[in-house]
Order: structure tokens, then C-alpha cells, then sequence
């Protein structure tokens, strides 16, 4: 069992305890992820009270949800980055109504906070030379693509959860995917080349 596996047991495990209203699971749940969940947050907003404010919103959507959670369409982390990511989304729309999720300036570090083991937001949010040209690669990708690829290799989703998850064929999943690696691989050798 790799560690991934055992953390995704672990927190589906204390999601399970939280729905039957177990405090010292939801401690124990808050503990290990939020500070990745807090970079996340961070990451979107770019302001520390914003963020701690949707954390707090998240984590009481968390306890009042976890009853709902389904380990068939989502892991643990990305169910809980889901709802992060929708506060922070309400959040940026409620600040600025004209605000556009997803666009040219998707951030793959954004990924890379929920992977990093490191223990603070601010060293999760640290981008690598390479890791910016892949963000800036990944950023050139049609919206539908990239959800695509982010779910199958970020969130370690099988193409047929992937299918599930975003109501497509799987056939058009893999298409996707196939079609996305392509044009990052093209993208990564023109930056090399230049």
C-alpha cells in the first residue's frame, strides 16, 4: 500500500466517523489537511483572511456533508479541494462579479499544494522552473482538457472516474487526455527549443 493509498484510507475513514457526528475524527481530519487546503484557498484568493474564511466555511460544509460523501465518484481530498475550491469561486464573485474561473491563467500549483508534503502554505505555493512552463503549457489547454488531465494525474482518477465525475463518455475522456498530452508535450519541447 503506497502512502497516497494509506492517507486516502485514513481520511475516508475519519470522513466516515464525521458523519456519524465524531468530533475527535473531525480534529483529527482538520489536523492533516488544513494546511494544504488553507494553500489552496490561499493560492486562489491571494489574501490570508479570505482564505481562512472560506477554510472555515469549507470544513463546516465538510462536517455537515460528510454523510453525502461518495468514495465511487471522488477521493477524500479531491471531494474536500471541491469544496474549497466552490468557496473560493463564491468568494472571488462576491468581491468581483465579473471574475473568470479557469481561464488563461490556470495555475498547476495550485495541484501541487494537495501533492506537497511540506508544512507550511507558503512552501506549498513555491513553483519550480519546470513546474511554471508545465502551469504555462497547461494554461494553453481547452478548459474541458485540462479538467480532464488534472483529474487523471493530479487527482489519480481513472479515465472511467474521470468520465463519471465530468457526465462523458469515456471514449471522449481518453480523447481528451490523449490529446492534451500532445499538445503539452509540444509546448514543453518549444520552450526547451527556445
Amino acid at each position: 500500500m503506497t502512502q497516497a493509498t494509506s492517507d486516502a484510507s485514513q481520511l475516508h475513514h475519519w470522513l466516515a466517523a464525521i458523519a456519524k457526528q465524531d468530533g475527535r475524527a473531525f480534529q483529527a481530519l482538520y489536523d492533516a489537511t488544513s494546511a494544504k487546503l488553507f494553500g489552496f484557498a490561499l493560492r486562489i484568493l491571494n489574501k490570508r483572511e479570505l482564505a481562512e474564511e472560506v477554510l472555515q466555511e469549507s470544513y463546516v460544509n465538510i462536517w455537515n456533508n460528510a454523510a453525502n460523501y461518495q468514495s465511487s465518484l471522488a477521493a477524500p481530498m479531491t471531494w474536500m479541494v471541491t469544496i474549497v475550491r466552490h468557496r473560493a469561486i463564491d468568494q472571488l464573485r462576491r468581491i468581483d462579479h465579473d471574475v473568470e474561473i479557469d481561464g488563461e491563467d490556470f495555475d498547476m500549483g495550485l495541484l501541487h499544494t494537495l501533492e506537497s508534503k511540506e508544512p507550511t502554505p507558503t512552501r506549498h505555493l513555491e513553483l519550480s522552473q519546470d513546474a511554471r512552463a508545465l502551469s504555462s503549457c497547461m494554461s494553453r489547454l481547452e478548459n474541458t482538457h485540462r479538467q480532464a488531465m488534472a483529474l487523471a494525474f493530479f487527482h489519480d482518477l481513472s479515465h472511467s472516474e474521470v468520465a463519471q465525475q465530468l457526465s462523458l463518455p469515456i471514449g471522449t475522456v481518453k480523447t481528451w487526455i490523449r490529446r492534451g498530452l500532445g499538445k503539452l508535450r509540444l509546448c514543453l519541447n518549444s520552450r526547451e527549443a527556445s
